[in-house]
């Protein structure tokens, strides 16, 4: 572990406060010089006193940083924190106490000494630590340590105001060279590590600095995602991303400016990882395993490429590795990475390994998996890594223009009561613009969601209060706009409420190697008020909310702090407590509902048991208002060519953005004005790839920057690209061999690069170099215009040396890297008999089955000429044994189609020469090809067109702009175009024979360049040419197709017709008519007609005599086509077709009067009722149709219409009694026709038959269900009749029906009801209807699950009906308001129920009465609960209730009793509803009581009666109008057993019927009052 670099350096930003400016350092020498007396006092001791205290751990010095010229003593030793032992091994960490902080002076150990010991003094004395005298060391009180430090602070703002003036006062004289304060440092780092140098440079004017690799600049842009160069307030960082060992480099910055040039070097080693033993490897493996001094090679295959998935979807990811050797128990390490960082098993990614293919399971997709995932598999020898970007788009929303969902949701600033929750804004907004987000939290361990905020906030940002201290919340995030709200977003990792120290303890703050740091605290105070908060300003600040933040009071100790926050406006000193309820126990407040643009001041107060201390400071006056802007648009948006389906988009940063998020990316096809977003989580660079484009289009793009406070401007659009591949040099050529060698010359060849840089290579360059004694020379070139062939004689070599040979690939791009140096070659002539090796060889027309295979013969013949070739062939993993031959007689071709092949099997080949000698050298081993075909693949189709010319038709569907059609004859290129001619259109293309012959026989190819080997080929064989030929021929002597020969036909009347139709007829087609070999003509007996536009040739006849028996002929010339077709008419063909004709001839007649076309019949509606119907003809208004059952006139209250030609008559419910014959007769003067139809016996059987069947087939499926006396099967049919068969089974045997198992109908609904059911009752039931025929059975299966649902729900229905039958209740009597007179009494009455019989209790004024001689209650018989006032005083006036309770629920009753002193109730109309009273306090009568029945009771009564209201006022508006005042309540099992049974509406007001008959009601019983 010595080697490993400690956690707090990986993001260390190089900046040590002993660099300063030398103005600065003077001033501050000088100060600490006059400050002696107090220095003393911080004195703290060397740093080995130091680590003498750190658990016997040695504390080094050792920083790694040169030491400084510019320190003010040179000797000074730069602080570090690392621990080290004996050895000068690294095995921990000291942490520092910076007196500044009070989260990190808080909870220190007594034990240790001196813990501040940073001070001015301490520097001013370090020479007298570094010399080794010890000094006693004091304890100093926090208060001083916080008043020097508030005096350097106050010091150091001081220099640096008198600095800032000085340069502006005098900006010339500070004219200087750069210089570097601190300088880049030299790194060594591991493979896929990031690394980053810093420096800080001072100079004036400000020195522009750039970085070089190996005295080359460093340009970001040619290496897109490997550097970042940054330069802030002087500080300028070079960052390297994912090292490898190309980055083992010198570096150096060089800064410049007007006054000179400085530059400062630091060196990067990667290092690879050998396999030291590290807790990261994996656990040690069980038995023997000899992987020691192995070099194993790993290949990562059958990858994933860019992918698209949407939210809410599954995606999985996996790779194929092969690792050689295999070795039984070794595995690999595995690993997955996105955007760099490890993933971890979790319940958004699964990973498995299955020894040979890993896999990594995208569970539930959101915008937050999208980014560049990659996998690393590492073994004792290196790793391999492959990488691919994932997609994730939004999922469908709910609701039509909703936008996207949030993503990103963190939560910031956790505290006891408070949570700073972020997220980041979605790249969809639905096409309207997001008005806000709602925050929602969720406690863990619950589903409930509460929404945080009311009003939807722009901002990305909000803080959440009033949580519970200790619980742990989760959140989310929905996006609105006018259309609707979004999905929510995935939720945030869990985070508890709590103090930030307490969670530090909870957690541990453990060092890599010393292990766990213990923080204490000392024991609180109690009875201390505590003192004033420190430190309060406002970290967050919107037109929302604002967010202050402070520390605690200076004493430690004070128990159960907490916070009490004022506000002030501006302008006034009216302090107004915010938290007046509940101080808060965080140093964090939100203040919500803040003026916008006003202007406030804040002040916090500390409180506990003991009081509320002093106020803080307060802050500076602070307008409310939004203080993060919205991120300027970006600037110009570049696209280039990447793919066939990628561009590669790069733009100008925002300008001054703040706290940017990132870019969102939007593409559009030229034209469409659609916009589609390319990412859907930001990108925070300048430069991204946007994949899923359609090859071909022009796309253009834009690209909007987003931060916190919302989405920036669109960028202007980008100039229009074409998605299509870009044009790069092509890859080195490789497979470099010799074909033959003289004295003097080789001849090599070489295959081609496998990446030809999307054009066409246009040629080749050759070098070579000589090699002695195994040291290889300088290289030479061997030719200097390109060479189009992979074949190419070297001279002007020496003989008997050996030489090495490299080649080079060019296109339009220009000129590739060369291939990697060949073998070594001996320069020396070859004599052997044989030939030597074939070469070029190239695979094309690969298929599932076969494939073509094309070679060069060999350059080097040997003794004697080449006479044939074999080829061998084997698949790529067998062994070398494996090869076998294709052909077992040599070919004198150079090409060969080899078939039989094993779809889906990886094969290679070889091809080997002969002569007479013998059979040479094989050729070097083509590429492995896999035997599939690939989708869309084409063959060659001949054609032979309307003019007999013949031609061979290729179609790619992969075609590129570059892509062209090469013709070939035997796989060698077509010299004579007087054979052949070639039409290229499109995506298509045509060789045409100019004059077909015996010399165009061969094997014709065709080959689509700069596609993934697009190729087909036609073999014109003798017999082939032959067929042609002969179709060619018909084709220029064509003959008139025809449609339909000819035929004959019966028209009306028994007329006669000849007709045939033509397939394709020109306007000058001829033709003639022929009887028995006699031209016939148009006339009184042949009626003749022609319609070229159809093709329809016809002769009509009025009828057939004997002498028409023959042979009738159509003969039909168009152009040089011509045909005939015949009929022959001659015995029984003959008599038969005159007869016919005879009988349609009085058909016709007829039908010259109404007439039946279809004859009755009968169907079934929808409805389930039968309709008899018939089709009539030629009917007019005086037509009369007539029904008849039985002979009986059948009357109608229906208009028979004959509009459509159909007669019905419907039977609504069809019985036994529609039973008969049924018969329509119609008739005008014209004639009669008659229709009958047989409804009786199997008539009526069959048609009922299809009645029952049809009722049958709408049933619905048996379904279960439970009522409070057991369960019930049941369906539904559309339609019952009495006359419908069912049969209930069970267990398939008909059921005996008795008391407790019933049958029955309801309406349309069939049931089987089972009484008190038992276990016995469960099995398969069924209902069968019976329709003549099959019938039809439904079933359901009453057993396991389904019955025990069915008897649970029966036990809790039959429970809550007897709960609700017995629930106490109110019934009613009792009004909503008495207004009754001072002094005179009170009797109300009301209705009880319920069983048991319930309790009773009156409330007045929700506080419990009892009865007395004023106030008399009763209740009798169980059921009758009265309330009497024997004389009703004003103190009587009140709400009073009736409480009814027993143990099926309580129950209440509310009414209001008004007392009125007569001399203040005038007797004028009050527009109240008003209700009389006798003297009793009975009412007489209500507002709907007749006037006249009113006059008679008062002028009976004279001046004894009195007037009592009960009254609403018609103003009181739907809150006391309209109010309900009964209340019922039930316990909670009965509420969740049986819903309550159905109420009156309780804000209905009585009718005027019923307010009469209640007024009615009191008059006759004189004792109750009703509403």
């Amino acid at each position: 572990m010595s080697g490993s670099i400690p956690f707090y350096q990986k993001h260390h930003r190089h900046y040590d406060r002993g660099y300063r400016r030398k103005e600065m350092e003077s001033t501050l020498s000088q100060y600490q010089a006059s400050s002696s007396s107090s220095s003393s006092r911080y004195m703290a001791g060397s740093s080995s006193s130091v680590s003498s205290r750190s658990r016997g751990l040695k504390v080094s010095s050792h920083s790694g940083l040169e030491q400084s010229r510019l320190s003010p003593v040179p000797n000074r030793a730069k602080p570090t924190y690392l621990a080290v032992d004996k050895e000068n091994q690294i095995i921990g960490y000291v942490v520092p106490i910076f007196r500044g902080s009070q989260e990190f002076v808080t909870g220190l150990s007594d034990t240790e000494e001196a813990r501040v010991r940073d001070t001015a003094a301490y520097m001013a004395r370090r020479d007298l630590f570094t010399s080794g005298v010890e000094m006693e060391r004091s304890q100093i009180s926090r208060k001083e340590a916080m008043r020097e430090s508030a005096e350097r602070i106050s010091l150091n703002k001081r220099l640096h105001e008198h600095e800032e003036h000085f340069k502006r006062m005098n900006e010339d004289s500070l004219m200087h060279a750069p210089e570097f304060v601190i300088k880049p440092r030299s790194h060594t780092v591991w493979e896929k590590q990031c690394v980053r140098l810093h420096c800080t440079v001072t100079g004036w004017p400000e020195p522009r600095v750039v970085w070089y690799k190996n005295n080359v600049p460093i340009e970001p842009l040619a290496n897109p995602g490997k550097y970042n160069l940054e330069s802030k307030y002087s500080v300028h960082s070079l960052e390297i991303n994912k090292c490898d060992f190309d980055d083992t480099a010198q570096y150096h910055a060089s800064a410049m400016n007007s006054k000179g040039e400085l530059s400062a070097f630091a060196s990067i080693i990667v290092k690879r990882f050998k396999g030291e033993v590290d807790e990261y490897l994996p656990s040690p493996r069980h038995g023997p395993v000899s992987e020691y001094g192995i070099n194993f090679e790993t290949h990562i295959v059958d990858r994933f490429g860019v992918s698209f998935g949407r939210e809410g979807e599954t995606m999985s990811l996996g790779c194929t590795v092969i690792i050689y050797p295999t070795l039984h128990r070794y595995q690999p390490e595995v690993q997955w990475y996105k955007d760099d960082v490890l993933l971890s098993p979790s319940k958004w990614y699964n990973m498995h390994w299955s020894g040979d293919r890993a896999t990594l399971t995208l569970t539930h997709l959101n915008k937050e998996d999208e980014g560049l995932y990659t996998l690393r598999v590492t073994t004792k020898s290196g790793y391999e890594t492959y990488s691919a970007y994932i997609f994730v788009r939004d999922s469908d929303a709910e609701i039509e223009g909703a936008p996207g969902a949030p993503l990103d949701v963190r939560c910031l600033d956790v505290n006891k009561d408070y949570i700073i929750v972020t997220w980041k804004q979605p790249a969809v907004d639905g096409g309207n613009s997001i008005l806000g987000y709602f925050v929602d939290r969720c406690e863990v361990g619950t589903t409930h969601w509460i929404q945080c905020n009311d009003t939807p906030v722009k901002f990305a940002r909000f803080p959440v209060t009033g949580l519970v201290e200790g619980r742990s919340y989760i959140f989310r995030v929905r996006a609105v706009n006018k259309s609707g709200m979004s999905h929510p977003s995935r939720v945030s990792e869990p985070v508890a409420a709590m103090d930030p120290a307490d969670r530090a303890r909870m957690r541990g703050t453990s060092a890599p190697w010393t292990g766990q740091i213990i923080v204490t605290e000392e024991e609180p105070a109690e009875g201390v008020v505590p003192g004033r908060p420190l430190e309060l300003q406002v970290t967050e600040a919107t037109k929302n909310y604002v967010v202050l933040s402070w520390k605690p009071p200076g004493e430690k100790g004070l128990e159960g702090v907490m916070y009490y926050v004022e506000k002030c406006v501006s302008g006034t000193d009216s302090w107004q407590r915010v938290n007046t309820e509940i101080p808060v126990k965080s140093p964090r407040f939100a203040l919500f509902d803040l003026a916008e643009g006003k202007s406030y001041s804040f002040r916090v107060r500390c409180c506990n048991s003991a009081g509320v201390g002093e106020p803080s400071n307060p802050t500076e006056a602070f307008t409310v208002g939004d203080k993060l802007d919205i991120p300027s648009a970006p600037g110009k948006v570049v696209p280039t060519r990447n793919t066939d389906t990628s561009v590669v988009v790069s733009w100008e940063a925002s300008r001054d953005a703040k706290e940017l998020v990132g870019y969102y990316i939007e593409g559009s096809i030229v034209g469409s004005h659609v916009w589609e977003p390319c990412n859907n989580k930001p990108v925070n660079v300048t430069r991204f790839i946007c994949h899923g484009l359609m090859t071909g289009e022009k796309y253009v793009f834009r690209v909007r920057a987003v931060n916190a406070a919302g989405l920036s401007q669109f960028s202007p659009e980008s100039e229009p690209v074409e998605v299509k591949a870009a044009i790069a040099s092509p890859a080195p050529p490789f497979g470099i061999s010799v074909l033959e060698c003289v004295h003097d010359s080789m001849v090599l060849a070489w295959k081609q690069p496998t990446f030809i840089g999307g054009a066409d290579i246009t040629g080749y360059f050759v070098d070579y170099r000589e090699v002695i004694d195994g040291l290889p020379g300088k290289w030479h070139e061997a030719n200097i215009r390109a060479i189009s062939e992979r074949a190419y004689r070297v001279s002007d070599l020496k003989e008997n040396m050996k030489y090495q040979f490299q080649v080079r690939a060019a296109n339009m791009a220009g000129v590739g890297i060369p291939s990697l140096p060949s073998n070594t070659f001996l320069c020396e002539e070859w004599t052997i008999a044989v030939p030597g090796p074939p070469h070029d060889l190239q695979i094309r027309e690969v298929r599932s089955d076969s494939l073509s295979l094309l070679w060069k013969p060999p350059v080097y013949q040997g003794r004697d000429p080449v006479n044939g070739f074999y080829i061998d062939i084997k698949e790529a993993e067998a062994p070398e044994e494996a090869w076998r031959g294709v052909n077992n007689k040599a070919t004198e071709k150079t090409f060969m189609k080899i078939k039989n092949l094993k779809e889906g099997a990886v094969y290679v080949f070889r091809v080997r020469a002969q002569n007479k000698a013998g059979v040479g050298k094989t050729s070097d081993v083509t590429e492995p090809v896999p035997a599939l075909t690939k989708p869309g693949t084409k063959e060659i189709v001949v054609d032979v067109d309307d003019d007999g010319v013949i031609s061979l038709n290729f179609e790619c569907c992969d075609l590129t702009p570059d892509s062209k059609f090469v013709w070939s004859k035997n796989y060698e290129d077509i010299t004579d175009a007087s054979r052949l001619t070639v039409e290229t259109k499109g995506n298509k293309s045509k060789a045409v024979f100019n004059a077909p012959a015996e010399e165009d026989i061969g094997l014709y190819s065709c080959l689509v360049t700069h596609t993934d080997g697009a190729s087909s080929s036609y073999d014109l064989s003798a017999e082939e040419l032959k067929r042609l030929l002969v179709v060619s021929h018909e084709h220029k002597f064509p003959i008139i197709p025809l449609k339909s020969e000819l035929a004959v036909e019966m028209l009306e009347k028994g007329k006669v017709r000849f007709w045939l139709q033509a397939e394709k007829i020109s306007a000058d087609a001829k033709v003639e008519y022929v009887f028995n070999d006699n031209l016939i003509s148009q006339g009184e007996k042949y009626k003749m007609n022609f319609d070229k536009s159809s093709g329809i040739i016809e002769m009509v006849m009025d009828s057939l005599t004997p002498a028409d028996e023959g042979t009738f002929t159509f003969q039909l010339k168009d152009g040089k086509a011509t045909n005939q077709s015949s009929l022959v008419l001659i015995g029984d063909v003959f008599k038969e077709l005159q007869k016919e004709s005879e009988f349609q001839r009085k058909e016709w007649f007829r039908k010259q009067g109404p007439h039946f076309i279809e004859y009755l019949s009968y169907e079934l509606t929808p409805e389930c009722c039968v309709v008899l119907k018939c089709k009539v003809g030629n009917v007019k208004k005086e037509t009369s149709a007539v029904w008849y059952k039985d002979g009986r006139e059948i009357k109608s209250d229906e208009h028979l219409g004959f509009t459509e030609g159909v007669l019905k008559l419907e039977i609504a419910q069809i019985s036994k009694k529609d039973a008969g014959v049924y018969e329509v007769v119609l008739k005008d003067d014209r004639g009669k026709d008659t229709s009958t139809l047989n409804l009786t016996d199997q008539g009526f059987k069959d048609l009922m038959n299809e009645v029952f069947s049809f009722i049958a087939n709408s049933s619905t499926p048996l379904k279960i269900t439970s009522t409070e006396k057991g369960i019930r099967l049941y369906t539904f049919v559309n339609f019952y009749t009495d006359l419908l068969q069912v049969t209930w089974h069970y267990k398939d045997s008909a059921i005996s029906f008795s008391e407790r198992i019933k049958s029955g109908v309801v309406g349309e609904q069939l049931w089987l009801q089972i009484t008190e059911p038992t276990e016995k009752d469960t099995g398969k039931y069924a209902i069968e209807f019976h329709d003549g025929k099959g019938g039809l059975r439904r079933t359901v299966e009453l057993s396991g699950q389904a019955f025990d649902d069915a008897f649970a729900e029966f036990q809790r229905l039959k429970a809550a009906a007897v709960a609700e039958r017995g629930r106490a209740r109110v019934a009613g009597g009792l009004p909503d308001v008495v207004t009754i007179q001072e002094g005179k009494a009170l009797n109300l009455t009301c209705n009880i129920s319920g069983d048991p019989s319930p309790e009773v209790t009156w409330l007045k004024n929700d506080r419990e009465i009892t009865s007395d001689d004023h106030i008399i209650l009763k209740f009798e018989s169980g059921k009758f609960a009265s309330f009497t006032v024997t004389a009703v005083k004003t103190s009587d006036s009140g709400k009073y209730s009736i409480l009814v309770k027993n143990k099926y629920g309580t129950e209440s009753g509310d009414f209001t009793i008004s007392v009125f002193i007569p001399d203040e109730l005038e007797s004028a109309d009050l527009g109240v509803t008003s209700y009389w009273t006798d003297t009793e306090g009975n009412v007489e009568f209500g507002p709907n009581t007749p006037k006249e029945e009113m006059k008679t009771l008062i002028t009976g009564r004279e001046k004894q009666r009195r007037k009592q209201s009960v009254a609403k006022s018609p103003t009181e508006g739907t809150e006391e109008s309209t109010k309900t005042r009964r209340k019922s309540k039930e316990p909670e099992e009965q509420k969740n057993k049986a819903p309550p049974p159905a109420a009156a509406p309780a804000e209905t007001k009585p009718s005027d019927s019923e307010q009469n008959e209640d007024a009615k009601e009191d008059l006759t019983n004189k004792s109750e009052t009703h509403e």
